[in-house]
This record gives C-alpha cells, structure tokens and sequence, in this order.
C-alpha cells in the first residue's frame, strides 16, 4: 500500500514487521484449519497473539475524537493565557515544535502514543494562536472555517464509504505528486517571504492567492480519501491496537491543514490579510 500521507504509509509496514516477528490476526491460525499445520505453544514458529488486541474502526474514531479534544483545550488555552504581545513568538515555537514532532512520528518505526498526544499539545497552541489572531481581525471567522472543516470532512467520508470515491493506484500517484509539489511551493513561498521579504502573491488575498488557497484544500479534502484506505487496509491486515494512535495522528494532521487553508480563504473575503 502507499499513500501520499507518510504517517499512515506505516500502517503497511507495521502490519509486515508485526508478521515477521510471528504475528498473525485472529483467524490466520487455529486448530484444525484447512493448510495450516496443527501447533503448540512452545513450538519454533508458533504464532504470538497481540497483548492488546487488534486496531479497528472504532479504536481509531475514539483517538481521533481524543485528539481533537486534547487539540482544542490546547488551542483554548493558548488562545486565553498567552500574552498579545508574545503571540508571534509563541506562535513560531509552536509551529517549529509542531513540525519536529510531526516529522519524528510520521517517519518513526513504532506507534507512541505520548509523541501523537505531545503533537496535539502543542499544535494546539499553534492553531489557537492562528486563531486569535484572524479571530481579531475578522470576527466570527473562526467558527465559519471549524464548520466548514468538519462539514467537508464529514462528506468525504461519506462520499467514500458510498464507493463514489475511491483510492485506486491512479490517484494514489496522483496524490502523491501534488501534494508532494504543493509541499515545496509553500516552503519556498515561506523562505522567500520570511527570509528575503519577498511577495510572490500566493497568500496576499489576490486572485492568484485565491486560487492556491483552493486548490490546497482541494488536495486536503482528497487525502481524507488516502487516510480512510489506509486505515481501512490496517483493520483488515489486523494491526495492533496501538496503531490506532498513528493512524488518528494521521487523520488529525489532514484536519488542522485543512481548517487553516479554508481560515484563510474566508479572510480573503472578508478585507485584506
């Protein structure tokens, strides 16, 4: 399986490595099964069954739900405690944090729930940070994009579980190549503008900023598809239930990216930036 989102690519190879060290889901084994060699424990090459059990649906609704919760009191809490005047710092350390661990359990070999839950602290902060800031500029427009977020999430899942879009090969690639080429114009964006104080009109509220704003959450929207799949593919190859946390982790990051793509559009509409 792959997937354009890296956090739950590892599903995959969790599932390959929990095989190897002789792993097997409920099911896969047993006496009496048609093909299958009668064992004992004790045995070279007994199958072990998993301590916690397996990962399934509902494991990964709870954490995500989890998540979220831990994410808004974080945000809430920023929002309410840190100072006007330290907002821009506090936002940068959040967002350079965020970015760290974001990478250090994306491509890490385990599932650690303490760094998924470490994350949401502290992209928390970050997005309540965000928040207050365009929530001062433009009033109300905080809720308009949290509405709007899990709206167009809650209809790609439904749009998915209806089979009307689905995650073939085809568009697995072509995920990953936009997202991968959306990822690098943004940073050089950032680094041109941050570094060497240069506009190039992707996020000043122009015609050109508009239509990057839109086709970033386009290509958010879609990657909720990736994200289903994989976690679909992870219940069925019947992965620990630790992974659970990864694949939450996962889904959560396509949720913040996708509230601060649709947090900007609307403010373009609503005066300058």
């Amino acid at each position: 399986m792959k997937t354009s989102n890296p956090v739950l690519a590892r599903l995959g190879q969790a599932a390959e490595r929990e095989r190897s060290a002789g792993y097997a889901p409920p099911g896969q084994y047993g006496y009496g099964q048609p093909g299958i060699p009668q064992q004992y424990p004790g045995q070279p090459g007994y199958p072990v069954a998993p301590a916690a059990g397996t990962m399934t649906i509902d494991d990964v609704v709870v954490k995500t739900v989890a998540l979220l919760g831990i994410l808004g009191v974080s945000a809430a809490a920023a929002w309410v405690l840190v100072p006007d005047s330290l907002v821009y710092t506090a936002w940068i350390g959040a967002a350079i944090v965020g970015v760290v661990l974001g990478l250090i359990i994306s491509f890490s070999r385990i599932a650690n729930p303490a760094l998924v839950v470490a994350y949401a602290v502290v992209e928390g902060a970050f997005v309540g940070l965000v928040s207050k800031a365009y929530e001062t500029a433009y009033e109300g427009i905080v809720l308009q994009a949290v509405v709007a977020t899990f709206g167009v999430f809650f209809v790609m899942a439904m749009l998915y579980k209806a089979k009307v879009i689905r995650a073939t090969p085809k568009f697995v690639k072509g995920m990953i190549a936009v997202m991968a080429g959306l990822f690098a114009v943004m940073l050089i964006n950032f680094v041109l503008a941050v570094v060497f104080d240069v506009n190039t009109g992707l996020r000043d509220g122009s015609p050109l900023a508009i239509g990057f704003s839109l086709v970033c959450i386009v290509v958010a929207s879609l990657s909720f598809v990736l994200s289903f799949k994989e976690v679909e593919d992870g219940v069925r190859m019947g992965l620990p239930q630790r992974y659970s946390w990864t694949a939450a982790f996962g889904i959560v990051v396509s949720l913040v990216w996708l509230y601060l793509e649709l947090l900007r559009l609307i403010s373009y509409f609503q005066g300058d930036d």
